[in-house]
């Protein structure tokens, strides 16, 4: 009995031991295995853009059976920065921040888009005291010569680039606004907090934050109105690192694509929350070369070199 108990001592010791193996190994691998890490340009209220990262961050994480970590940044340049560094793996930019973004960083291509992002559109606002009228043709953009005017982020594709294109049609210059120069409230949220507080006459911004700051009541609307719409054009897109396979398998780059292309397919309670938090009805793909126009004016107004 003695010797029977000693050979099930040691045998149940060495089942115990490998347990403690695997577990060890199991948990080695977790804590090492890499975390995707993604962003976005911060043109938003950050607490409505931590909302909205950390929703995706758990979902994609579920569905590629990845880490995945959401890491705010302070302003447009530093996701550009961050993204040339290595440092992120997937963000989501504007325009022409995602331009700045894949020509510093080669090989490097534009993932996704909303559905709303192939035809986007900025307005520009004014307060009701500037007496500005409604525009009805780009020319009368003119009459913002000698007003107070804001733009949103230096960076911004719809607070900045493309409102500031347009100017230019108009043959409105920068130092034609009061005080020699225009001012940049940092995100179209702040644009829309000056111009109605009167700190600003006018300004431009993105028209789906506008569109949605209107239907949440956040908008004095016998304060402010928009007075001009710009034509369409391309804008927000995912954009991905092209080492992305090497790292996390191969096929990792499409299992992300499709991740976005799918997720209107999907009964998913969160991914219709991260559906109506974009403001879109679904993720279409996006291409390199539908940002070429807004390569092509980063480089006439000096945004990109």
């Amino acid at each position: 009995m003695k010797k029977l108990f000693i050979r099930i001592f040691k045998s149940s010791g060495l089942i115990s031991l490998l347990l403690l193996v695997r577990l060890f190994t199991n948990q080695t691998h977790v804590l090492s295995q890499e975390s995707l890490k993604i962003s976005a340009i911060p043109d938003q209220n950050p607490e409505r853009l931590n909302r909205m990262y950390k929703i995706l961050a758990n979902e994609l994480s579920k569905e590629l059976q990845v880490p995945v970590k959401y890491i705010p940044v302070i302003n447009y340049s530093s996701a550009v920065t961050s993204f040339r560094t290595k440092n992120l793996d997937l963000v989501w930019f504007g325009g022409l921040t995602g331009v700045q973004a894949r020509l510093q960083t080669p090989g490097s291509k534009a993932l996704a888009q909303r559905d709303i992002d192939a035809e986007f559109y900025s307005v520009f606002i004014a307060n009701h005291k500037s007496n500005l009228p409604v525009i009805n043709d780009i020319d009368e953009l003119s009459l913002l010569r000698g007003k107070r005017f804001t733009f949103g982020s230096e960076s911004s594709t719809s607070g900045r680039l493309m409102p500031q294109y347009y100017l230019k049609q108009a043959k409105v210059s920068l130092s034609d606004f009061q005080g020699g120069r225009p001012g940049f409230s940092g995100s179209h949220d702040a644009t829309i907090a000056l111009v109605q507080s009167g700190s600003y006459e006018a300004g431009a911004l993105n028209e789906q934050v506008w569109e949605e700051r209107l239907a949440s009541g956040e908008i004095n609307s016998s304060k402010l109105k928009v007075i001009w719409r710009t034509p369409p054009y391309f804008d927000y897109h995912w954009v991905v690192q092209p080492d992305l396979d090497n790292r996390f398998g191969e096929g990792f780059t499409d299992k992300l694509q499709n991740f976005f292309l799918n997720m209107n397919k999907r009964n998913s309670s969160n991914q219709r929350k991260i559906l109506k938090l974009f403001g879109a009805k679904k993720f279409i793909p996006a291409y390199n070369y539908q940002y070429k126009e807004i390569e092509t004016i980063g480089r006439e107004i000096g945004k990109i070199r």
